[in-house]
């Protein structure tokens, strides 16, 4: 069973943590986060599929130790576990990137080994969810739980827009990962987006940022910035 390609970057330093890797997007996502810089991959006519990227990476044996697959949201896609099986026979070490709504594919893929490394977005306290997302976050509490009793190296993150997040909102985000390892703040950057009303959005300033990262600490054992 196929899943459909959006998109491939061939070469990153800086989103598969200590690895030079190769980024696969697939298409298609049950969100429709307003900030979202990848709208293109709702209804993507890639030129890429399935046989491509993996001929692609046979040719980047040895060159890169590792291959990010993101979206969109890859778990989606039931296809997904067979094509990170393939992804591994060629000795990659595989991260997901995801939204956390199909925590039974999550487990599989953590406990049949087929991923390295998970990083979840936290788009905002379970109570906003809908209004950021449009949809209620089913299964993301249940991602979250196993995520924090697995071995995995695993990180949290969210998008930080000062028009959808007040600084209390991070609390109850910390509140709802506690004793997770690892916590990013990610700086809201204005590019194409799915919604345009929030390319006005101007932030937090460094004070708020530096508030809000001393309330996640409280709850968080290491908190960062990108």
């Amino acid at each position: 069973m196929c899943i459909k390609i959006g998109g491939v970057q061939k070469f990153s330093l800086l989103d598969y943590p200590d690895k030079i890797s190769a980024i696969i997007f697939t298409s298609g996502c049950n969100f429709r986060c307003g900030y979202c810089h990848n709208p293109e991959l709702f209804s993507s006519n890639s030129e890429w599929d399935e046989e491509k990227v993996l001929q692609f990476l046979n040719t980047r044996q040895g060159k890169l130790d590792g291959v990010v697959i993101t979206g969109g949201e890859p778990t989606i896609h039931k296809g997904l576990p067979e094509f990170i099986k393939k992804i591994k026979s060629l000795n990659f070490s595989v991260k997901l990137d995801t939204n956390g709504t199909n925590p039974h594919m999550l487990k599989d893929l953590i406990q049949s080994n087929l991923i390295d490394y998970v990083a979840m977005d936290i788009k905002a306290p379970l109570s906003k969810y809908k209004m950021i997302t449009g949809i209620e976050p089913i299964g993301v509490d249940e991602s979250i739980e196993f995520l924090l009793k697995e071995k995995i190296p695993y990180e949290f993150r969210t998008t930080a827009l000062s028009s959808q997040l007040l600084i209390k909102d991070f609390e109850e985000i910390g509140k709802l990962i506690s004793g997770a390892d690892k916590y990013f703040i990610q700086k809201f950057v204005p590019s194409k987006i799915l919604d345009n009303n929030l390319l006005a959005d101007k932030g937090y300033t460094e004070s708020e940022i530096k508030c809000i990262m001393n309330i996640l600490k409280l709850y968080i054992k290491s908190v960062g910035i990108r």
